[in-house]
């Protein structure tokens, strides 16, 4: 009985969109802190405005999204640091069940419905489902295992075919 409740649809709607550079999902960086200049915009739509108050007090912020470009799903892909496949669970392709995206964005500035970041690694016209505060104090963990990612960053190194020039 529970598990049949919980089978049931789930409707997300979009809450606003990203305006990037990024036009084509080959020139997206692995992730926006390996490019930190460039800059993009959450437009929110208007009836969303007011849930921004206080959210400039912050210097980074949580942003959900849809991969709205993703076409399939798979269980498994080849990351780009990688020559194997990995469980969808253990990689952050688009291609996965509900196409949901995160990525942690530096907020430069917010005006009326638009906040400016950086740290992009988001397509353009990429739909926001959600927005939330990065807070130190729950956010940051030690003692942190990535998993297979941990041998391409030993000893604080970071790969040179991950910084896109």
């Amino acid at each position: 009985m529970i598990y049949e409740k919980l089978m049931e649809q789930i409707t997300i709607n979009p809450i606003g969109v990203i305006h990037s550079p990024y036009k084509k999902p080959e020139d997206i960086p692995i992730q926006g802190v390996f490019k930190k200049e460039t800059e993009a915009q959450i437009e929110l739509m208007e009836k969303y405005v007011p849930g921004l108050k206080d959210l400039e007090q912050f210097s980074h912020a949580i942003v959900l999204y849809y991969f709205h470009k993703s076409d399939r799903e798979r269980l498994e892909g080849k990351p780009f640091l990688e020559d194997c496949k990995h469980g969808i669970f253990a990689i952050r392709s688009p291609h996965r069940p509900n196409h949901l995206g995160l990525s942690v964005i530096k907020i430069k500035r917010i005006v009326e419905n638009k906040i400016f970041f950086t740290e992009v690694d988001m397509l353009d016209g990429t739909p926001v489902v959600d927005i939330k505060p990065y807070i130190k104090y729950f956010d940051n963990r030690e003692n942190v295992a990535s998993g297979w990612l941990d041998k391409h960053f030993e000893n604080g190194k970071v790969p040179e075919n991950v910084i896109i020039k």
